[in-house]
């Protein structure tokens, strides 16, 4: 059994040639916001969105989800964060191994019993950063960024987050568990790693691939020079450290290549969004095709409905149909249908299921759902969940081709996103469900660009395009 730990000082441990403080700046990294700490010489990258300012030994992970609206509505020029970690730091348990890394016991360490509180900052404002790295005290520097930076500039919220203290070695092998168990996509800002067990998360690099037949419990990092055998055990969340005698020289951070292919500007500057605006005619055409399909797919798919409203009753009762509230052209709020494919207490347990949500945006997904039926899985599977919604067509409030439907609480991530979109009725299928890659961290940015993109674009050439190509995904020809 292999249960990774180590007595080695903090500086000396690497995992693909980085310390913790090095992969806490890659993971925000990786969300296109750079870490910028007091009385440092960092150099400060342009093409991050946002600078996280932050005190000199904190590791800290949060969400911004919960201020999303003040970055986007308010654009304050300093956002000033005030952080509550809920997790009890009465005491650490540490893992104590031998040379061989192999278990001697448990060691318990006593600390504070307090929950700790940490004052962070967010900035767009690279002038700003490089101010904050010229202060050696915390107390100076926010007192002199409150005073160059006017309030009507400034925003102050409060949000629940983690932190830990890389000075207490007990405090940084936590962080490194936390990391390893919340960050599905380390290769976005660490190129050299690789993913040797997709269902697992076990990442690691080529040369140290462990053998076939090596037993792994939840998610590990594997360092360079670590050679795993088929006998061998990993628990994790857990870190196997890079060999000390085989440490590689950590790669530079190239910001250009965070998110490729998706220009991350798009996610906050939207002023070069312009709708294309259809006529008279082209509008006509767009509205005769939707209805026309519309008729033709409820004629052909009609007999179906029966035998999945039976199947659902037999399974989960009724409702038969789910109606969820949807935003259309100008905002205005319609009840998408679909079959239901969920239990009827769905939404009671959402909250409980909220950890495990790998959006990387507003919307929530998790893998393996289990609020689905089995019924729910099988027509989710085959497309025909969605088939009710050629109702919605019929009825005006969407359209064959369009922007993905979204609720209020989803379209608010961006005004201008949200205002592009919704020019345009949302519709069944689109440029988001057809050409996305669906690769981790990146199907939120994705939706965006491609929503923009039909915008932009959208002609009735395009949608016969878009439809065509839907019809060959949902038969599997493509």
């Amino acid at each position: 059994m292999i249960i990774q730990a180590s007595n080695t000082p903090e500086l000396e441990r690497t995992i693909w040639g980085l310390t913790p403080h090095q992969l806490h700046d890659r993971f925000w990294a990786a969300r296109n916001t750079q870490v910028v700490r007091l009385n440092s010489n960092v150099q400060l990258n342009r093409s991050a969105e946002l600078y996280l300012l932050i005190d000199q030994h904190s590791l800290v992970t949060f969400k911004f989800k919960p201020i999303l609206d003040i970055l986007n509505w308010l654009r304050p020029h300093l956002l000033l964060l005030r952080l509550h970690d809920p997790q009890d730091h009465g005491y650490k348990e540490r893992i104590i191994t031998d040379h061989q890394e192999h278990f001697i016991r448990f060691e318990r360490l006593y600390g504070s019993s307090q929950q700790l509180v940490e004052r962070v900052a967010l900035t767009p404002d690279i002038v700003i950063a490089e101010s904050w790295q010229r202060f050696a005290d915390e107390r100076s520097a926010w007192r002199q960024l409150r005073k160059d930076i006017p309030q009507t500039d400034r925003a102050s919220s409060s949000l629940t987050a983690t932190i830990y203290d890389s000075t207490r070695e007990s405090e940084v092998q936590k962080y490194m568990r936390h990391l390893v168990n919340t960050w599905r996509r380390p290769d976005a800002t660490i190129h050299t790693a690789q993913r040797v067990n997709r269902e697992l998360d076990v990442w690691t690099l080529p040369d140290s691939a462990p053998q076939n037949g090596t037993r792994f419990v939840g998610p590990v990092w594997i360092g360079a020079g670590r050679n795993l055998h088929k006998i061998d055990s990993v628990v994790g969340p857990a870190v196997i450290w890079d060999a000390p005698d085989q440490r590689p020289q950590a790669e530079e951070l190239k910001w250009e290549l965070i998110a490729p292919d998706i220009d991350p500007k798009r996610n906050f500057n939207f002023d070069d969004v312009k709708p294309r605006r259809l006529s008279s005619s082209q509008r006509f055409a767009k509205r005769a095709f939707d209805i026309v399909f519309s008729i033709i797919v409820l004629l052909i798919v009609l007999p179906i409905f029966p035998i999945v409203m039976l199947a659902i009753w037999f399974e989960d009762g009724r409702p038969f149909f789910f109606a969820h509230q949807r935003e259309t052209i100008n905002g205005k709020q319609f009840p998408c249908i679909k079959f239901r494919s969920m239990r009827n207490n769905a939404e009671k347990i959402k909250e409980d299921l909220q950890k495990e949500n790998v959006s990387d945006g507003p919307h929530f997904y998790i893998e393996k759902d289990p609020r689905h039926t089995i019924t729910g899985r099988i027509i989710r599977k085959l497309n025909i969940d969605e088939l009710p919604q050629f109702l919605n067509v019929l009825l005006g409030h969407m359209s064959i081709v369009g922007p993905r439907p979204s609720p209020r609480s989803e379209n608010q991530f961006c005004p201008a996103w949200r205002e592009a979109r919704l020019s345009v009725r949302p519709g069944i299928t689109g440029m988001w469900q057809v050409y996305r890659s669906r690769d981790e961290g990146l199907d939120f940015q994705e939706w965006i660009k491609y929503d923009l993109q039909y915008v932009e674009n959208m002609s009735f050439i395009l949608d016969v395009k878009l439809t065509i190509l839907t019809f060959k995904q949902v038969v599997g020809l493509k």
